[in-house]
This record gives structure tokens, C-alpha cells and sequence, in this order.
């Protein structure tokens, strides 16, 4: 693993009972879903979400389908 690269650690789907509250277990399964789909897609999560993240606030907001992990592109370096 490169240095300054996090792994993200897989999480066990379908148990929100202990999510806090309705939106929190939304939003859990929300992230579970979008990371599942990189990892169907081969990519590595943490740079997906550290390439969105940083482009989302550029980004145009009737383009944000170019963003879902089934379109997205790195941007070249």
C-alpha cells in the first residue's frame, strides 16, 4: 500500500438498528451502496471519494451523473 493511501475497511450491510436514528441508517446504507458500486467497478474507494470530494464543489450541477462511479473519470494529472 502507497504511503499517505487509507484503506477503507468493509462494512457489515444491513444491520442499521444501532445507526442512531432513521436518517443516520439512510445515509449509512447511502455510503455502502456508493462504495460497493467502486468496488464492482474495480476502482479504489478512497480515491473515488477523495477525487469527488474534491471536485464536487466545481462541478456543474446537471453533469453530477458524470460523478456516479459507473462515469466517473480521474481527472488527468
Amino acid at each position: 500500500m502507497a504511503i499517505g493511501r487509507k484503506r477503507l475497511r468493509p462494512v457489515l450491510t444491513g444491520n442499521y438498528l444501532f445507526a442512531g436514528s432513521d436518517r443516520r441508517a439512510r445515509h449509512a446504507a447511502l455510503m455502502c451502496s456508493l462504495l460497493g458500486t467502486c468496488k464492482l467497478h474495480g476502482m479504489e474507494p478512497f480515491a473515488y471519494l477523495s477525487d469527488v470530494i474534491a471536485r464536487i464543489s466545481d462541478h456543474k450541477a446537471n453533469k453530477l451523473y458524470e460523478l456516479l462511479p459507473q462515469n466517473w473519470q480521474p481527472l488527468a494529472k
